[in-house]
């Protein structure tokens, strides 16, 4: 393996430490070296005025969103260098902003997949959006059929790409899916790390990615908000869904008084279950799930 030419966790200044040596554009969030085999990819909170959703969706998994302002994001310049960045042998290095000009160094990574999801331009008008599934470089994921439509695990890209805007249907399907198509959906299923949250059910064939807040009564944010997906096999789903169950904040399962219990037995659910791995941005969404399922109950 190639040296790092950043140390894990330190501070640069963007502008001395990076581009004054490597090049690349400073002012852009994909920056390409035409000296070097690197790209250079930079994460902040700014970038969410231009509908970015970026962040890590389990510890080995990060999502990026590709670079374009307004209208829809398209498979050209940056994005098409982060694409092809394996094919083309170019190193990505991830890094996050701290401040103005001075950003912490990640790790490396290398794009897996991709995905599409609804979100706003600068204008705030709608368009879609592109997101990159980056992993640790050396880090194993599971052969998932189904799941990575885009490149293969290993990181080998496709004779043909099928990388291509989704039409008028597939768009629709965007907004009015409960949990949209593409990326979203995804990210949940990476921030589950590929199992039922309650039962670790392991096939996504089967499993359903559902809001904990249903997208109805979810605001924008909420909508894409991985924190607001869960990933459940369909009976867990189909009873979380109708407010039937719920779940506190440590885990544990909550049941509605108007089934009787040999009933839930009857269908695999014994009140003992618990989800081991919610993270404090899920309990806000569930807190909202259980108000909602204390009303539901008491009538």
């Amino acid at each position: 393996m190639n040296p790092l030419p950043f140390i894990p966790k330190q501070l640069y200044n963007r502008r001395t430490d990076i581009h004054a040596k490597y090049g690349g554009n400073w002012q852009s969030g994909i920056c390409p070296s035409a000296n070097y085999p690197y790209i250079f990819i930079f994460s902040g909170k700014s970038g969410r005025q231009h509908g970015y959703k970026d962040g890590w969706d389990n510890p080995d998994v990060y999502s990026y969103t590709g670079e374009g302002q307004a209208g829809d994001m398209q498979f050209t310049k940056g994005n098409l260098a982060l694409r092809d960045h394996i094919q083309n042998g170019k190193r990505v290095f991830l890094f996050e902003i701290e401040s103005k000009g001075i950003v912490r160094f990640i790790c490396e990574v290398e794009v897996f997949d991709t995905g599409y999801f609804e979100t706003h331009d600068t204008a705030g008008k709608q368009r879609i959006g592109i997101t990159f599934f980056f992993k640790r470089l050396g880090v194993f994921l599971p052969a998932l059929p189904g799941l990575f439509d885009s490149l293969n695990v290993a990181g080998e890209p496709p004779v043909e790409y099928s990388f291509k805007l989704p039409n008028e249907t597939e768009r629709k399907g965007l907004i009015t899916s409960r949990v949209g198509q593409g990326a979203y959906r995804k990210r949940i299923i990476h921030r589950w790390e590929y199992k039922c949250a309650v039962t670790g059910f392991n096939k996504l064939d089967v499993l359903i990615a559902s809001h904990i807040v249903p997208w109805k009564d979810s605001t924008e944010n909420e909508r894409l908000d991985v924190h607001n997906g869960i990933l459940l096999s369909p009976t867990f789903d189909a009873l979380f869904d109708r407010h039937l169950i719920s779940f506190s904040n440590n885990g544990k399962i909550i049941l509605t008084d108007k089934i009787e219990l040999q009933a839930f037995n009857k269908v695999g659910v014994w009140g003992k279950e618990v989800i081991k791995n919610l993270s404090i941005h899920n309990h806000e969404y569930l807190e909202k799930h259980r108000n909602l399922f204390h009303q539901v109950n008491s009538k």
